[in-house]
């Protein structure tokens, strides 16, 4: 069985004339070997190789070591080996050069396309009327089929720039659109940890203004501020941590475990949370013990804003492909101190949950209060 070598990994660092160049060098190689004929117009008889005729092979082979850096210089010097080759009746194999040179000035050649075009079909004419004159028994079609031929080549140049152009563009939006859902990503996942956080230091630090007279409950409640913002600082550090390329070894989203955490931190602002946990975590959640936080964080938040003080009640459910979430308050309580809010968090909760392939929902209850309500499958990557 054959294998073949993939190249060195120098050979793709190195300059686009050094890869080039062996082109050019197997061309001049070729046409010094015997029975091996280029590129012939008309029936001009050959001729034996002489001084002028290296001079036409080397305008021929060395400038497509620059096909790619230079395409128009190249076609220009090969172009005029080329004349040289045919008019002299060389007929050597570096006439397959031009082909070569005009497939790459369509593929590589970036402005003045239609200039270059133009001046290689007025650069034609007088090579015909020469080989013409010289008798060389080329009919008239047989001219305008070679120049078709060439105008191929080209053709086929540009439609490998084409393609090379689209995808470099589909490869650029895609990065685009990835940068978007980073960028949406990111700002869900401050607009989660944020809004939280300060949340429950507002409530806590209102709370405190009517226990100057009590100065055991102050102390508590200004130490709960104090632990908030320490946590919401822990949050956000954990969130610069996952835009650093070298952050592969830290932990990447906070377990479900931590609800009890932001229960018991809720409650310190002031908010009566029941929390009740069932089942067993899947060996692999993928992200959904991520979002299952994400859900019950939000919905505590929106607890503390629009119903604080109000019963609350937090549910989670582990199944073996699946994290059931409930969060509902009675609606009791007062909105007083509370600050706004700009409405995205539950949406936000929606479309991670329905990434995931879950369920969502969230509303009044009839009975008074709301509720919010989240099925997410377990096991779904990142």
């Amino acid at each position: 069985m054959i294998s073949l070598r993939r190249p060195p990994g120098w050979w793709h660092r190195a300059d686009v004339t050094i890869r080039d160049l062996p082109i050019g060098l197997l061309c001049i190689a070729a046409s010094f070997l015997p029975g091996f004929y280029g590129t012939q117009i008309g029936n001009l008889p050959h001729r034996p190789l002489d001084s002028l005729a290296f001079v036409a092979i080397a305008l021929e082979c060395f400038p497509l070591a620059v096909r790619r850096r230079w395409p128009v210089v190249c076609l220009a010097l090969v172009s005029v080996g080329f004349a040289i080759d045919q008019i002299r009746g060389y007929h050597s194999f570096a006439g397959t050069a031009l082909p070569i040179a005009l497939l790459s000035v369509g593929a590589h050649l970036e402005r003045h396309r239609r200039t270059a075009a133009i001046a290689f079909s007025v650069a034609y004419v007088p090579l015909a009327i020469a080989l013409i004159r010289l008798d060389s028994g080329e009919p008239p079609i047989g001219f305008v089929t070679f120049y078709l031929a060439m105008v191929l080549a080209w053709g086929f140049g540009a439609w490998l720039r084409s393609t090379r152009v689209a995808d470099a563009e589909r490869r650029s939006r895609i990065a685009e659109d990835t940068r978007t859902a980073e960028r949406t990503r990111i700002a869900s996942e401050l607009h989660d940890v944020v809004t939280h956080h300060v949340t429950a230091m507002v409530v806590q630090a209102e709370a405190a203004r009517y226990l100057t007279a009590s100065p055991d409950r102050l102390d508590q409640t200004l130490t709960a501020v104090s632990d908030t913002g320490r946590r919401a600082i822990t949050d956000l550090r954990h969130l610069l941590d996952l835009l650093n390329p070298d952050h592969g070894t830290e932990a990447r989203t906070p377990s479900v475990g931590r609800l009890l955490t932001l229960v018991e931190q809720t409650r310190r602002a002031g908010q009566p949370v029941e929390f009740t946990e069932e089942g067993t975590p899947a060996e692999s959640t993928g992200s959904a013990d991520l979002v299952a936080y994400r859900v019950v964080q939000e919905a505590l938040t929106n607890a503390l804003k629009y119903a604080h003080g109000s019963r609350t009640s937090v549910q989670v459910r582990h199944a073996e492909r699946e994290i059931t979430v409930e969060v509902s308050t009675d609606g009791s309580g007062s909105r007083a101190g509370s600050p706004g809010g700009s409405g995205r968090g539950l949406a936000g909760l929606r479309e991670r949950v329905d990434v995931l392939g879950g369920d969502f929902s969230a509303g009044a209850q009839k009975t008074g209060g709301f509720v919010v309500r989240a099925r997410i499958p377990a096991g779904s990557p990142s």
